[in-house]
């Protein structure tokens, strides 16, 4: 498991780095703005994850985990400056970067002996924050934060089939790959057909 740990880390690293590229792209960034945001939304859940367990920061930890996001950034920037992308591509990597990052962080969650209901929202956290951190620094409203498709809710069901099989006696590896698959689905399928959470309305 640990070694499976390992590649989906250094996946999800690169998967968010390149959202922050693309959505840094959209504003226009000189390469400075785009390695920043790159590098912050690859490594910003889980660092925030780490400082809530207590434990070593994983890219302070194993520097590797640094340079893949500063490479993914510098690679990415290269390859799609001056092409006119689509407003929307980001969110398809960015949807798989969620799946990734919130396995990953329930898992170590639980391996640090974090309750279950604290683990799966350690779990969120690790999923969502890298973006949140994007948005701000892209000078835009957190994409968790409006109304639109299932994005932190999606996480949350992931990292909760992932406990719960887990607790069944399922395979850390075989939970792992449900709930990233549950994630993506739920958070894809958000997308196509628009589902989203009821919002609060008042009368006045």
């Amino acid at each position: 498991m640990e070694n499976l740990l390992y590649w989906i880390v250094l996946a999800a690293v690169a998967v968010n780095a390149l959202t922050g590229v693309l959505d840094a792209g959209r504003k226009h960034m000189d390469l400075v703005g785009v390695v920043m945001v790159g590098t912050a939304t690859a490594l910003g859940g889980g660092t925030v994850r780490d400082l809530l367990l207590q434990r070593p920061v994983f890219w302070l930890n194993e520097q590797v985990y640094l340079l893949v996001a500063v490479a993914t950034t510098l690679v990415v920037f290269v390859a799609v400056r001056g092409l006119r992308l689509p407003p929307r591509l980001f969110l398809i990597p960015d949807a798989i970067g969620l799946a990734l990052f919130t396995i990953v962080g329930t898992q170590i969650a639980l391996q640090w002996h974090a309750p279950w209901l604290a683990a799966s929202l350690l779990g969120v956290i690790t999923g969502v924050v890298g973006g949140v951190v994007r948005d701000v620094l892209c000078n835009e409203v957190p994409l968790v934060f409006v109304r639109g498709e299932l994005y932190a809710t999606a996480a949350w069901v992931g990292a909760m089939v992932l406990i719960g099989l887990q607790s069944l006696g399922v395979s850390p590896v075989a939970a792992a790959w449900a709930g990233m698959a549950t994630v993506l689905i739920i958070r894809l399928a958000a997308m196509a057909f628009r589902i989203t959470l009821p919002t609060y309305s008042s009368r006045e």
